[in-house]
């Protein structure tokens, strides 16, 4: 919850840059969207490895559950205990920035103007890609073996890579590469743009 409160409010900063009036959030940047991102993404796989193993996209879990890495229960577990963790972040920002929430698109992922839905759907492709890659470089047994005695080393791989993807993703869909932050935010949010992007995001995370 604390990660979708902190990213979707930067990414409302991100998204009043192109307003005609400057507000309060307008000095986000895409560089300081990617850095909420990444760095939530460090801290809270280094936080919840040792409780749940770090799970906290279900783009990553189902990848691990195709490697025989995770049950099929647990699984299911932890993506819906995902999607409402994210459901209720959004709900919170929502509730506590309703005026930029509601005028900058409630932080949903939508395909940009000016670009294709194959270039939407390439772009989330290779993203997720690169992460689960990232992931299961970084879990790798004989890695974690040779590296135990630095435990940073795990986590800090998986957040610079979510940090990068979104350096080159967020023009293009707001980068959807966690499939849980996108329904989240197209739940509470409930625009027919949002849910139809949304759509075409969600299975190319899968």
């Amino acid at each position: 919850m604390l990660f979708l409160y902190i990213t979707v409010l930067t990414v409302i900063g991100h998204k009043s840059q192109v307003a005609t009036s400057p507000d309060a959030c307008s000095s986000v940047g895409l560089l300081g969207i990617a850095w909420a991102f990444g760095g939530m993404i460090f801290i809270l796989v280094y936080c919840t490895a040792g409780i749940s193993g770090g799970h906290i996209n279900p783009a990553v879990t189902f990848g691990l559950f195709l490697a025989r890495k995770v049950s099929l229960i647990r699984a299911i577990a932890y993506m819906v205990a995902q999607s409402l963790g994210a459901i209720c972040g959004v709900g919170l920002v929502k509730a506590f920035q309703s005026a930029y929430y509601n005028r900058y698109g409630g932080g949903a992922n939508t395909l940009a103007d000016g670009y294709s839905t194959g270039t939407g759907l390439g772009a989330e492709i290779i993203g997720t890609f690169v992460l689960v890659y990232t992931v299961f470089s970084a879990t790798d047994p004989k890695r974690k073996a040779r590296d135990s005695h630095v435990p940073v080393l795990v986590p800090l791989p998986i957040g610079f890579a979510v940090f990068m993807v979104h350096l080159a993703t967020i023009p293009i869909t707001g980068t959807g590469i966690n499939p849980a932050r996108s329904i989240g935010a197209a739940v509470i949010f409930n625009s027919k743009k949002a849910w139809d992007d949304h759509v075409s995001i969600l299975l190319n995370n899968f």
